[in-house]
């Protein structure tokens, strides 16, 4: 089929990014060659690679002439930087890349600042949290008079929740701010004050090529890994999460990611949490792969043998032939109230009623 290299494929998206290339290998008679990278040594033996290379972090200067290399010793035809942080640096880089294929989104749309999503959703009047920039310790107790009580206090960039907590007054959300702050984790301007969101934890994760919505689906995080040792309970990647269908939520996230980058290219997504009367209120939207959304269309594409449902092949003819194979709905991609349950070292399954599918 084609030489590719996978950045970042020893994290659990990029194991499952590969793992789907394989299992279209099998069903469509394919013969891909399969390189990665990834700066965690102990991580490289997991994807299922033909060739794998420990990188430095993205950060590192060695980092794009180390990708080039492997480029060129392998003749590689598409290169797949997985993790957003690796995203961003080759989107920022292109013209480093001009031998091989990719299909990123500009780099703006890649993990950006969350006070700058709000503001472009904001603009374009989609629905986002109330929320109040933290400059000074004087505007955690602004964001209080201004919103309310409860607040969530987040960090304005990193993924998983990285520093949110829901908090009840000025003193709690004080010495949250001041105990990340004096360990080192984060400077005071690096936090934004949003409204506390009850409602239900939704995603929206959609394939768009050169402006166009090729397809979607919607699902509900229902639980997250290791949340009882999480102090939010909340830990970026869920355990168990089900397929929703819902127009009202497509329709949010298609607005957010236009919104976000008018002419989107390649995969975003959307989080979207449920206030108290069940409006939908955008979080994030970002050009970037979901951690499971390469999982998902692994298990459908398995489960049910069907190789049209496996986003990371149809990602794959999108980027090489512009194309997909076969006509994809716009919206729904995957049937309504599946259940993916996985756990750690026990493997994911696909429930659904009373039928259950080992997947991995």
């Amino acid at each position: 089929m084609t030489n590719i290299l996978v950045t970042g494929a020893g994290g659990s998206g990029g194991i499952s990014f590969i793992r789907a290339l394989r299992l279209a290998e099998q069903q469509k008679k394919l013969k891909p060659f399969i390189a990665c990278t990834d700066h965690n040594p102990h991580f490289l033996n997991f994807p299922d690679s033909d060739a794998h290379y420990h990188s430095p972090r993205h950060d590192d200067p060695t980092f794009i002439p180390l990708l080039q290399k492997i480029i060129q010793t392998h003749n590689i035809e598409f290169l797949h930087p997985h993790p957003s942080s690796e995203a961003q640096i080759v989107a920022e880089n292109l013209k480093q890349f001009e031998n091989v294929k990719t299909y990123l989104p500009k780099p703006t749309a890649i993990m950006p600042d969350k006070l700058l999503i709000h503001n472009a959703l904001h603009k374009k009047g989609v629905r986002v949290p109330r929320t109040v920039e933290v400059n000074t310790f004087a505007d955690v107790e602004k964001a209080f008079k201004k919103i309310g009580s409860p607040l969530w206090i987040r960090a304005r960039r990193g993924a998983g929740g990285r520093l949110g907590l829901k908090m009840e007054n000025v003193e709690q959300a004080r010495h949250w701010v001041e105990l990340n702050t004096s360990q080192g984790r984060c400077k005071v301007s690096d936090f934004v004050a949003q409204e506390f969101l009850c409602g239900r934890d939704l995603a929206f994760d959609s394939l768009w090529y050169k402006g166009k919505l090729v397809t979607s689906y919607c699902r509900e995080r229902l639980e997250y890994f290791l949340k009882h040792i999480s102090l939010s309970g909340i830990t970026g990647t869920p355990t168990i999460a089900r397929t929703v269908m819902d127009e009202k939520i497509d329709r949010v996230g298609v607005d957010s990611v236009k919104a976000l980058d008018p002419q989107p290219h390649g995969f975003y997504s959307t989080d979207i949490k449920e206030d108290s009367k069940g409006n939908c209120v955008v979080t994030e939207v970002d050009g970037k792969w979901h951690t499971t959304a390469p999982l998902w269309g692994y298990a459908f594409a398995k489960a049910f043998n069907k190789p049209e449902l496996n986003l990371t092949y149809q990602y794959l003819k999108l980027a090489l032939e512009g194309e997909t194979d076969g006509t994809l709905p716009t919206h729904d991609l995957f049937p309504d109230n599946y259940l993916l349950v996985r756990q750690l070292d026990a493997g994911v399954m696909l429930e659904h009623e009373d039928q259950t599918w080992r997947v991995v």
